[in-house]
């Protein structure tokens, strides 16, 4: 399998009711990259400044699976950070500073050992830059982005270009309201299939997901019942890259457009997505995904499936 991730590489300062962590690795790709590696390889292409903390970089290397040719630290530079605050309930937080460091700089060159990955995750990013990096790679089979509302404000047209040409978006229910207007979740994710994606996952926190297929099908998974919840920092960018892996490790002969992965493959990979990510909320940062056995993740996989099998 050649699956790629274009992202963020972070340095996060968190703070719950259960502790708080400070400058700790985050960022998109990073969370994408850690989880969809339980499922096989995977590319990442992102950028750093030398400000990044060499135990951060031994953090990803830690995950045999996740090759770093792609990862650019650039001199001078500082890294992105994000420092955020969550409040009792653990759903809803507070953004208390963002440094964007690399991200106001052009995006990182993707290497030509790269340019025949098939299965491309564009992590959320200003869409322009998403669009500009799909480009790269000609032979894709699969490609899915993750967006946000802040595109959806300031660069809606680009963002709309974008949708024309991947085969899935993953985004939150209130985003989904933001970008077609519908409060319903399940008339939201249907017309977000008439902006050109052959299917849209719909994240809902901790009642899981939506997710609506060309084929006419809307399924919905509910979120694992978790007892420990630390952290919900990255829980979206695991469950993307779990839901990733899963499809890139188990359909190699995966389509586009109409012909993309099938409802129930999607089904079963937002299973993947939604387990692994329960792991990822038992601690800050990569540290619960660092210490993840394939042994466990089989288990609760298989506590989940029986849960919803009717």
């Amino acid at each position: 399998m050649s699956l790629i991730c274009t992202g963020t590489i972070g340095i996060d300062s968190v703070y719950t009711p259960h502790g708080q962590a400070e400058r700790v690795l985050g960022g998109s790709c990073t969370y994408f990259a850690a989880a969809a590696s339980f499922y096989g390889p995977v590319r990442i292409v992102a950028a750093a400044g030398d400000d990044l903390p060499e135990e951060h970089l031994a953090s990803i290397r830690r995950f045999p699976q996740i090759d770093t040719t792609g990862l650019e630290i650039r001199k001078g530079s500082k890294t992105f950070a994000w420092g955020g605050k969550y409040h009792a309930n653990m759903n809803s937080r507070e953004t208390l500073f963002t440094h964007l460091g690399v991200l106001e700089e052009a995006p990182p060159p993707v290497p030509e050992a790269y340019r025949d990955s098939k299965y491309v995750f564009l992590a959320n990013t200003h869409p322009a830059v998403q669009l500009g990096l799909l480009e790269q790679f000609p032979s894709r089979r699969l490609a899915v982005a993750d967006t946000m509302d802040l595109w959806i404000n300031i660069a809606r047209a680009d963002l709309d270009a974008l949708l024309q040409r991947v085969d899935g978006l993953v985004l939150n229910y209130d985003e989904a309201e933001l970008l077609t207007g519908k409060a319903n979740t399940v008339a939201a994710a249907r017309h977000i299939l008439d902006m050109g994606p052959a299917f849209v996952v719909v994240k809902k926190g901790e009642h899981g997901c939506l997710f609506a297929h060309r084929s006419g099908l809307i399924g919905a998974l509910p979120a694992y019942p978790a007892e420990t919840v630390i952290d919900p920092t990255g829980a979206g960018d695991s469950f993307a890259g779990g839901m990733m892996g899963h499809i890139a490790a188990s359909m190699p002969d995966a389509g586009s457009g109409e012909d993309t992965v099938p409802f129930d493959a999607i089904r079963r990979a937002l299973a993947h997505g939604t387990v692994i990510a329960s792991f990822n909320i038992e601690s800050f940062s990569l540290d619960r995904l660092a210490t993840l056995t394939p042994e466990e993740l089989n288990e609760r996989y298989e506590q989940f499936a029986a849960m919803v099998r009717i």
